[in-house]
């Protein structure tokens, strides 16, 4: 849970900065990957995490521009990116504006529960990076190279001279 804007932001800014780059590494043709037919393309889970930062945060009263969450997903890779890169950046300039740390005890209703606004925003993260796991599966299969996040992907251990740890 956060108790500071200052800490959440910056946690926010290296979070959304690896989003970012998730979802700058799809193409148009990888966003129908999918693991079968009864699950998510990747596109889709792309456009949810942009979706969610709006659906989630104005259940808190935070006010921001952003796309909705009923809108259907571009067939653009790159139309996604932008839409990320312009949600982030308007819901940063919202918390920034509107709250402070106050703000984050303040508790609301989320989804038949009782979370305090701190919370909110670690369960935001939380769910941002539990689908950008499952974004960089569905990148591979698709082909693509996968950006490192917490560390550096397969294809970068390279550029640092080393081999990736053996299977």
């Amino acid at each position: 849970m956060f108790s500071s804007i200052s800490t959440f932001l910056k946690v926010w800014e290296d979070e959304a900065q690896m989003t970012q780059r998730i979802l700058d590494a799809c193409t148009d043709d990888s966003l129908q990957q999918r693991v079968s037919a009864d699950d998510r393309t990747l596109g889709r889970i792309a456009w949810h995490i942009v979706c969610t930062v709006h659906e989630m945060m104005s259940r808190t009263g935070l006010q921001f521009e952003a796309v909705g969450e009923h809108q259907p997903v571009p067939s653009s890779a790159r139309d996604i990116a932008e839409a990320w890169r312009n949600t982030s950046a308007s819901f940063v300039e919202a918390i920034r504006s509107q709250w402070s740390e106050a703000t984050l005890q303040e508790v609301r209703e989320m989804y038949g529960e009782q979370w305090s606004n701190g919370y909110t925003l670690q369960m935001l993260i939380l769910h941002m990076v539990h689908h950008r796991g499952q974004m960089t599966v569905l990148m591979r299969q698709a082909g693509l190279r996968v950006p490192g996040t917490y560390g550096p992907a397969r294809e970068e251990w390279s550029n640092m001279s080393m081999e990736p740890p053996a299977l």
